[in-house]
């Protein structure tokens, strides 16, 4: 059995006492502040989305999702009442990769859901994900896969983090970023493969001016003739 190291980890974290066991662990100081509220307001719902990565000593990597929803009152549900801060959906999608980013194995389980006995029977349909590539279209194969009453919408909807946090956690480790701390992409011919991915880091922005000089490309203005 490989042994994994953890590496990055993507979190957003559920406040107070209505956080899952495996958000209580993250330290206090990752915790994100709200923007400030326009009127007075109370909290109804929390959903919780945690991307862990691990680097395997057989050359994979695991990327380990879980989603978490809960409300701050106890909810009615067809089953029954569901308690204030315990799940209503509790999902894990779990992808093996290889460091061209295709998926070589996938498991998803659902430890906390609305219809228990129902809702977690599509668990193992998830291994259509095997084959996929995490940077070709596999939002779209997804969709086709395993969208609408072909899957659970709330396990598809978490696949849709991994391909940006698979990108996270390579960077450094894999990829390698070249910021112009270092020397590596003033001697390189190899554009640093972050640039043009995002409006910060666009070739013409002033970030890729300031950071990646050698990669700088000024907007041309055209000038309209009378």
């Amino acid at each position: 059995m490989a042994i994994v190291r953890p590496v990055v980890r993507a979190t957003m974290i559920v406040p107070g006492a209505l956080r899952p066991a495996f958000f209580r662990a993250v330290p206090r100081r990752t915790r994100m502040s709200s923007l400030p509220a326009s009127a007075s307001r109370r909290h109804v719902h929390t959903r919780a989305i945690r991307v862990d990565a691990y680097a395997r000593d057989d050359g994979l990597w695991d990327l380990e999702a879980a989603l978490v929803d809960t409300k701050s009152r106890d909810f009615p549900l067809a089953t029954g009442i569901r308690k204030a801060g315990e799940p209503v959906h509790e999902m894990r999608v779990t992808l093996t990769i290889d460091t061209q980013l295709n998926v070589v194995d996938a498991r998803a389980r659902s430890d906390a859901t609305p219809y228990p006995g129902y809702c977690e029977t599509i668990a193992a349909d998830y291994r259509k994900l095997i084959g996929l590539n995490l940077r070709q279209d596999f939002r779209r194969h997804v969709r086709e896969k395993l969208g609408g009453t072909l899957g659970c919408s709330h396990l598809t909807e978490l696949t849709s983090v991994l391909p940006t946090a698979a990108i996270q956690a390579f960077a450094g480790e894999v990829f390698k970023t070249r910021d112009a701390a270092g020397d590596d992409h003033h001697r390189t011919q190899e554009k640093p493969w972050q640039l043009d991915r995002c409006h910060a880091l666009r070739s013409d922005g002033p970030a890729v001016a300031r950071y990646y000089p050698r990669w700088y490309r000024a907007q041309h203005k055209t000038h309209k003739s009378n």
